[in-house]
C-alpha cells in the first residue's frame, strides 16, 4: 500500500467581524452629586451615570436605568453616549434588540468622527444588521476606522483586499493594511502578512520574512501560524531545517485543535521525524484530526490499521477511513480502497467499486503513477463488456457529483 502523506501549508482568508465593548467614564465622582448633575442636564454626567449602571458601579447594575441616561446624553449629542446607546440596541440590554436603532446611533457618533462607531458601522452592513447587507458600504466604514488606528478595522481591510471583498482585489493594498494592523501586535495580521511573504502576493517573496511575522503571531497563540511555523521548520523555508522544531509547533497548533498540525504531527510520530517513532501516539493525532474531516488523515489513519502499526491489523477499519479520504478526492485513498475492493479486504469483493476508485485514482495521478493504469485495467478483465460500461458510467456519475475535489 501507498506510504503516508504529509500535508503542505495552505492559507485561506476569512472576513471576520467583532462586537466592539462600551465606552468608559470620562471620571468618577461621588454618586449622589453626579445623579443632582445628570438630573440638572449634564449631558456628561448622564453618560457617566449610565456606565454605572451599566456596569454596577457604587449602584446596583440595572441595564434600563443605563439605557435611560445613555439616551438623555445622546440625544444632546454626547458622543460616547451615542455609541454606548447603539452597543445597547444591538446586544438587547436594557431595551429590546433593535439593529435598526443601533445603527442609527452609531451613525450619529461614526458622523463626529468616533472610531468604534465607525467599525460598528462596517460590522452591520457587512453582516445586514439593521441595514441591508452592503459589503462595499463595509468596507468604507472599516476604512474610516482603519485610517484613525482601529486595528481590527486594518486586519479587516487586509482581508478584504486579499479577496476582493466589497472591494477589488489588490494583494499589494492588502498587504499594507495588514502591516499596519501586524506592527501594532494584530495577531491575525501578523499570521497573513507572513503568509503574504511565503505566498510573494503583494509584497516581494521572502520565506525569512515570512518566519518572522509568522513567528510573532506563533508566540501569540495563533494556531494557524503556529502551524505554519511548523512547515517551516520541517521543510528549511526561511529558516534551517530542523524537524524537532517543526513538531515543537505542530503541538502548539495541534493542542488547540488545528486539525492540519494534528495530522502532521500524527505524521512525525509515524515516521519518527523530530520525535522518537510511536506509532500509538501517531494513531492519537491522525485519529484527532480525521475525526475533523482532514483527508490526509484520514488516509494515513487507514494506512496504520491496514499494517497493523500501533493498533490490531484490521482491515474494515482500514477500508473505512480510506473511503472517508477516497469521498474527498484523495488520490492515494482511492488507490487503496480501490484495491482493498479487489481483493475483498475489509469490504466485500467488488469489482465495479474497485474499478471506480482506481479510475478515479488514475485520473488525478497521472502518466508518473503507471501502477495504478495497470491495477485499473486487471481490474476491467474480471468485468463483462457490460459490467465495464456501468462502471465507467458510475466513474463519470462521480466526477460529475464530486467536482473540484
Amino acid at each position: 500500500m501507498n506510504g503516508a502523506s504529509k500535508r503542505i501549508l495552505s492559507a485561506i482568508p476569512l472576513i471576520l467581524v467583532f462586537l466592539t465593548a462600551l465606552a468608559c467614564p470620562a471620571h468618577s465622582e461621588d454618586i449622589k452629586t453626579l445623579a443632582r448633575r445628570a438630573k440638572g442636564g449634564n449631558a456628561e454626567a448622564q453618560f457617566n451615570l449610565g456606565v454605572m449602571y451599566q456596569g454596577g458601579q457604587g449602584v446596583p447594575q440595572d441595564y434600563i436605568e443605563a439605557v435611560k441616561w445613555f439616551r438623555k446624553a445622546a440625544r444632546q449629542g454626547y458622543i460616547d453616549a451615542q455609541f454606548n446607546l447603539g452597543v445597547m440596541y444591538q446586544g438587547g440590554q436594557g431595551v429590546q434588540q433593535d439593529y435598526k436603532e443601533a445603527v442609527k446611533w452609531f451613525r450619529k457618533a461614526a458622523a463626529q468622527g468616533y472610531v468604534k462607531a465607525q467599525f460598528n458601522l462596517g460590522v452591520s452592513y457587512c453582516k445586514g444588521w439593521g441595514v441591508p447587507q452592503d459589503f462595499a458600504e463595509a468596507m468604507k466604514w472599516y476604512r474610516k476606522a482603519g485610517e484613525w488606528g482601529d486595528i481590527r478595522a486594518q486586519s479587516i481591510l487586509g482581508i478584504a483586499y486579499s479577496i476582493g471583498h466589497g472591494v477589488p482585489k489588490d494583494h499589494a493594498e492588502a498587504a499594507k493594511w495588514f502591516r499596519k494592523a501586524a506592527e501594532r501586535g494584530d495577531a491575525n495580521a501578523r499570521y497573513f502578512l507572513g503568509t503574504g511573504y511565503y505566498s510573494g502576493l503583494g509584497v516581494p517573496k521572502d520565506d525569512s520574512e515570512a518566519v518572522k511575522w509568522w513567528r510573532q503571531a506563533a508566540e501569540q497563540g495563533h494556531a494557524e501560524a503556529q502551524s505554519n511555523l511548523g512547515f517551516a521548520y520541517g521543510k528549511g523555508r526561511g529558516v534551517p531545517q530542523d524537524s524537532a522544531e517543526a513538531a515543537k509547533w505542530y503541538r502548539k497548533a495541534a493542542e488547540q485543535g488545528h486539525a492540519e498540525a494534528q495530522s502532521n504531527l500524527g505524521f512525525a510520530y509515524h515516521e519518527g521525524d523530530g520525535v522518537p517513532q510511536d506509532f500509538s501516539e501517531a494513531v492519537t493525532w491522525y485519529r484527532k484530526a480525521a475525526e475533523q474531516g482532514d483527508a490526509i488523515a484520514q488516509y494515513n489513519l487507514g494506512l496504520i490499521y491496514d499494517n497493523g502499526m500501533g493498533v490490531p491489523q484490521d482491515y474494515s477499519e482500514s477500508a473505512k477511513w480510506y473511503r472517508k479520504a477516497a469521498e474527498q478526492g484523495h488520490a492515494e485513498a482511492q488507490y487503496n480502497l480501490g484495491v482493498s475492493c479487489a481483493k475483498g479486504e475489509g469490504v466485500e469483493q467488488d469489482y465495479s467499486l474497485a474499478y471506480l476508485w482506481l479510475s478515479l485514482s488514475a485520473s488525478r495521478r497521472g502518466e508518473d503513477h503507471g501502477d495504478t493504469s495497470k491495477a485499473r485495467d486487471k481490474v476491467a478483465k474480471m468485468l463483462s463488456p457490460e459490467q465495464l460500461m456501468k462502471a465507467q458510467q458510475m466513474t463519470r456519475e462521480w466526477e460529475e457529483m464530486h467536482q473540484g475535489k
